[in-house]
């Protein structure tokens, strides 16, 4: 299990898939095996639908050929996420054909999305289940043993799962995702999160803190809070205390300075000072915010209903600098977008400049059916220019992140050991508090997995520092 946080955080940057494995040494009668794609909420909805298996005495498999039951847990953000879920359910379609007793099922976003086709049209799968009705899982299959396809997609105003302690599938025990809200109220023309997981709501704060002080009580030392929008979270409890995303940091950082905070993802419009002041007051708070710009241009923006404007986004970068000199920033970009001119373009390219962004993950534009962009515009930038486009920003984001990593070189950082280096066993590999891998020499030091180091970097690439203990 040395290298599967690593494939995690790799396969999921890249949007790939993550099948997982969960020990098994109970012997449960029936088998489900579950493959994730798409963003970290997919990953945290796995772990929740992997409990409520277990619950009903489904045990774990890493090979789907011997699973009663096959699950995907989809994503709809690029076509291309979708082709590949397509492509995979075919092949389970073949081994479904010598195993006509295994259920096929897909959860999540793309289930939601295209429900009817994927259960009468293509007859791809046998249960179709979304982001807010995992609960129903149970009947569902239990229906679909007696022959039936089965479906809910039906979305909730008030579903958090907060009550239900998530399986931590392929676990490497140092790092975990803790969801704290559900849905998205932003209706970003481009996507398609709100109509596949519904109204925002967040979670009950004393349920997340439970949750984290568990996982710390059981070994792990890093906590990601997950949602669409963590920094509009906003929870009101028994007493008619308002907590927010501030208040919410600073609680699961006080369970013990040794249990690092991270979070995932921020909009630009809703980060705070308090947020930030939090962060730089609080050691154990990382010191890296993931704020997706999308576009340059604020014309761009504003067809994209992003709700802010060029201005605003190169204003709040400054003040989280000010405020946090060294906090690590990454971003979203997205070339292409409808009515998108070469102007338009550079300004983009303009503020990658003035953002110096660490990492970035980039896109073409990918109308996806259902959009208010698809809607209200038409995808009239050629495929070519897209493309001619996204290399530009992705050459300008490279030497970025090389600019970044070689800047480190001579400091020392505090590095969270969370694995074995993917190259070779004889180094460890972990995170700095800006989210940047670092590897070094294991030597002779006695020590393990959620071990604190400080590492002097002495080389980089373009995506890992490489150093020393000190």
């Amino acid at each position: 299990m040395a290298e599967v946080l690593q494939k995690v955080i790799e396969e999921e940057r890249q949007g790939e898939a993550y099948a997982p494995f969960i020990d098994d040494p109970t012997g449960f009668q029936k088998r489900f095996y579950i493959e994730s794609y798409g963003c970290q909420m997919n990953f945290s909805d796995s772990e929740i639908v992997a409990s409520i298996l277990h619950e009903q005495g489904f045990g774990a498999t890493r090979n789907f050929e011997e699973a009663d039951l096959v699950l995907l847990n989809t994503c709809s953000i690029r076509e291309k996420a979708e082709q590949t879920v397509r492509n995979r359910l075919q092949a389970f379609r073949k081994i479904k054909d010598k195993n006509p007793g295994m259920l096929i099922g897909v959860l999540g976003c793309m289930a939601e999305r295209l429900k009817a086709k994927l259960l009468e049209e293509e007859k791809l799968v046998d249960i179709v289940v979304g982001p807010d009705a995992y609960r129903s899982l149970p009947g569902l299959i239990t229906e679909a043993e007696g022959g039936q396809k089965t479906v809910n997609v039906l979305l909730s105003r008030d579903e958090t799962y907060a009550d239900i302690s998530p399986v931590r599938l392929d676990s490497n025990g140092v790092t975990a995702f803790v969801t704290i809200m559900r849905g998205c109220n932003n209706m970003c023309t481009f996507c398609v999160v709100p109509f596949t997981r519904g109204r925002e709501r967040s979670r009950d704060a004393a349920s997340i803190v439970r949750e984290c002080t568990d996982l710390f009580e059981r070994g792990f030392k890093e906590v990601t809070l997950l949602g669409q929008n963590v920094d509009s979270y906003y929870y009101t409890n028994e007493s008619g205390e308002n907590i927010t995303f501030a208040h919410l940091l600073a609680m699961v950082a006080d369970i013990s300075p040794l249990l690092r905070v991270r979070f995932s993802t921020s909009h630009p419009k809703d980060i705070t000072d308090d947020v930030l002041h939090t962060m730089a007051g609080r050691h154990n708070i990382c010191k890296y915010i993931h704020l997706p710009v999308q576009s340059g241009n604020t014309r761009i923006l504003q067809l994209m209903n992003r709700t802010y404007t060029r201005e605003w986004y190169l204003a709040k970068v400054k003040r989280i600098r000010e405020i946090m000199p060294d906090c690590g920033l990454s971003t979203d970009v997205i070339s292409g977008f409808c009515t998108e001119t070469e102007e338009d373009h550079l300004d983009t390219l303009s503020v990658m400049e003035n953002s110096r962004f660490d990492m970035a993950y980039m896109f073409s534009y990918s109308e996806r059916p259902g959009t208010l962009a698809a809607r209200r515009y038409t995808d009239d930038i050629p495929e070519d220019v897209k493309k001619r486009r996204l290399e530009e920003i992705i050459k300008l984001q490279n030497s970025h992140s090389r600019e970044s990593y070689t800047n480190d070189i001579g400091k020392v950082f505090e590095v969270l050991i969370e694995t074995s280096s993917k190259r070779s066993d004889r180094d460890w590999s972990g995170r700095n508090s800006q989210n940047k891998v670092v590897v070094f020499p294991k030597g002779d030091a006695d020590l393990k997995k959620g071990d604190y180091v400080h590492v002097k970097i002495n080389t980089a690439t373009s995506a890992t520092l490489i150093g020393e203990m000190i």
